[in-house]
């Protein structure tokens, strides 16, 4: 069995929906296919995400849904129009999104997570619909019936029971269209993963069926080297490990979310990302081993919107629980950290700038300085990391040497480095000005004189 996934811009338009339906009936191994909601149809297009915030948000304040609410229904029904459905399908839709913005507003988080998930939710309906049209017979299946998440205040994740509610999908002889984003708490509860989280959600189907292969199509051919956005023509990346692929999406690598290996990870499910408007491309694989080539580098990737809690104190070192109680502030602030280089007398903290606003951050600073009595505390904003990984980092010396010589070429300081135990990345922290001058000067080192 292959359960597959398909992105927004691959299920955009009613055009991409056929190629979605071409692609899963080549393979009669394709039995789950897991959806998101309509992305963009072009550069200046709106993702129906953000149209159904921008409905959740006006209901909300109470002001008048129906203009936020038809606009919705109207990219439905130019969709459903497209793949010649009958309007019944826009109606089922209509009436679902009426019955969310009537919903339970007491929590404004969940009121949000409910009227977001009806991009998936409903484009899954039309799509097996659309399959049943065509004679591909198919069957939507509700997260309700099995994807059992976390309850607030911690980020949204599949409980280990839902993978035995999903595992019965591997007897299916009809092929199941399953929406991405979201699942439900054991109170009946709907919540989303992060943006993005449609990957996740066919990662945890792919877990869950021990499906043999998980694949998940976007718009690009291949994972690239770097961002072709910012690099010139970089090199394609054929075969991946699950811990480079990891690395390389926490640091900016869009293409695949960062929590969505875990699930295929943990049972060793290969992972295949292709493209839906080139499904003949091999794309690339991501595995749990594979040979190391000459080239110690597999990809560079980096991103902006982090923050540093720097604090300094004398003899830190010798005092025990110092870490332990300036970590323990930040969770009192329900803040998560990413890196913390240190030294004997000081200690940076690296974190999502997302998470700090003037409030938090002013009681962070008071107390560090008053509770740990540290003689320096200071928040600074706007940096970027910048991530160097591959497996065969390990096997070769100079590495660190040669990326900080190449960023030294910018004339850029780093402000931080950072290299895992694993020994398959390598991380610096710059200010996010910088970035792309450096992502350039580090492709040309590793990259730009080998091709393998």
């Amino acid at each position: 069995m292959i359960v597959c996934k398909f992105g927004g811009t691959s299920v955009a338009s009613a055009e991409q929906i056929q190629k979605v339906a071409n692609i899963v009936k080549s393979n009669p191994a394709r039995k789950i296919v897991a959806v998101s909601a309509p992305g963009k149809r072009s550069g200046d297009d709106i993702k129906v995400t953000d149209l159904l915030i921008n409905l959740a948000m006006a209901a909300l304040k109470n002001e008048d849904i129906e203009k936020e609410l038809q606009i919705v229904v109207n990219r439905f029904m130019a969709i459903a129009d497209g793949l010649e459905l009958d309007y019944t399908i826009c109606d089922v839709i209509a009436e679902d999104l009426r019955e969310r913005v009537q919903g339970d507003k007491s929590n404004e988080e969940l009121f949000i997570d409910s009227i977001k998930a009806a991009g998936e939710d409903n484009n899954a309906k039309l799509i097996a619909a659309y399959f049943n049209s065509i004679g591909m017979t198919a069957r939507y299946v509700s997260p309700k019936e099995g994807l059992v998440v976390n309850d607030l205040p911690e980020r949204t994740y599949a409980l280990p029971e839902a993978y035995a509610n999903l595992a019965p999908l591997k007897n299916t002889k009809e092929i199941i269209v399953f929406p991405g984003f979201f699942g439900y708490t054991k109170a009946g509860i709907l919540r989303t993963f992060d943006r993005g989280g449609s990957d996740i959600t066919g990662s945890i189907l792919a877990a869950a069926v021990e499906a043999e292969l998980y694949e998940n199509f976007t718009d690009v051919d291949c994972v690239f080297s770097a961002n072709p956005k910012v690099v010139n023509d970089p090199v394609e990346i054929k075969e991946i490990t699950y811990r480079e692929m990891r690395e390389l999406s926490y640091a900016g690598f869009s293409v695949f979310h960062d929590e969505a290996l875990m699930p295929v990870y943990k049972i060793g499910v290969p992972v295949n990302i292709k493209n839906t408007n080139n499904p003949s491309a091999p794309g690339t694989r991501i595995v749990p081993r594979r040979s190391v080539t000459g080239r110690p580098v597999t990809g560079i990737s980096a991103d902006s919107g982090f923050s540093t809690l720097y604090v300094s104190k004398y003899l830190m070192n010798r005092e025990v629980g110092f870490g332990r109680k300036l970590l323990q502030i930040l969770e009192d602030e329900n803040i998560s950290y990413e890196h913390t280089p240190s030294g004997l007398d000081d200690i940076s903290v690296i974190m999502r700038s997302n998470q700090i606003t003037l409030e938090n951050e002013e009681r962070i600073l008071s107390r560090v300085k008053n509770e740990l009595h540290a003689d320096d505390v200071q928040m600074r904003h706007g940096f970027s990391m910048i991530v160097i990984v591959g497996e065969g980092m390990r096997n070769n010396t100079g590495l660190a040497a040669r990326a900080a010589t190449a960023i030294s070429k910018t004339g850029a300081n780093i402000e931080m480095i950072n290299q895992g135990s694993s020994e398959v990345s390598l991380v610096f922290g710059v200010l996010q000005e910088f970035e792309n001058q450096i992502l350039q000067a580090l492709y040309e080192e590793f990259f730009a004189h080998v091709r393998v």
